[in-house]
């Protein structure tokens, strides 16, 4: 380790709370860490996936029910603050919603939009985080490449399930007992030209 790295300091809630509000502000293995607000593609997959889900899944429409779910949560996972852009928790594990502006039960299902300011952080130490906190499923839903990786916690290691492209049947855990299309979650797409 060298001398700057050993004299840097480990940012601070006070750290996170003196960023701009038009930022989102995290503080990753002792860094803050800051990105802009999403960009419309990015706000537009993140809205369309929730929206898929919650019908189902958090009011029983069609579906099992049993969830709660929340567009950028702002979760204390031991000293980590991150901010996925959705996460999930089974009812059973939060029946009582908090009254904090923070939560720091881990969520039984997260998806990180992808984007281009934070993919890397997405993809490396808040995968990581989600690892070392037991939270059984990722998925990393990317709207530039209409992608849609599906990963399962296993043995404190992620495993990828699935690749989900463009218009696909997306069946995935925790959510694959009501199927729906990718398609669906990219609406400004020009319309497919009828055969």
């Amino acid at each position: 380790m060298t001398a700057a790295k050993s004299s840097r300091r480990a940012a601070t809630y006070a750290d996170l709370e003196a960023v701009p509000a038009h930022l989102v502000a995290e503080i990753v293995f002792g860094n803050l860490e800051t990105h802009p607000r999403p960009a419309p593609p990015h706000a537009v997959a993140s809205n369309a996936l929730g929206t898929e889900l919650t019908g189902p899944f958090q009011k029983g429409r069609g579906g099992p029910g049993g969830w709660i779910f929340m567009t950028e949560p702002e979760l204390h996972l031991g000293p980590h603050v991150v901010v996925p852009d959705l996460a999930g928790w089974r009812r059973e594990r939060m029946p009582v919603m908090p009254d904090k502006a923070y939560i720091k039960l881990p969520p039984d299902w997260v998806c990180e939009v992808i984007s281009p300011s934070t993919e890397v952080i997405d993809k490396g130490p808040k995968r990581r985080i989600y690892a070392t906190f037991g939270v059984p499923h990722l998925w990393h839903l990317n709207p530039t490449a209409k992608m849609l990786e599906v990963f399962e916690l296993k043995e404190s290691h992620w495993l990828l399930f699935e690749v989900f492209q463009d218009q696909d049947q997306v069946a995935a855990p925790p959510f694959a007992a009501v199927p729906f299309s990718l398609g669906d979650i990219w609406p400004l797409d020009p319309p497919t030209a009828a055969t």
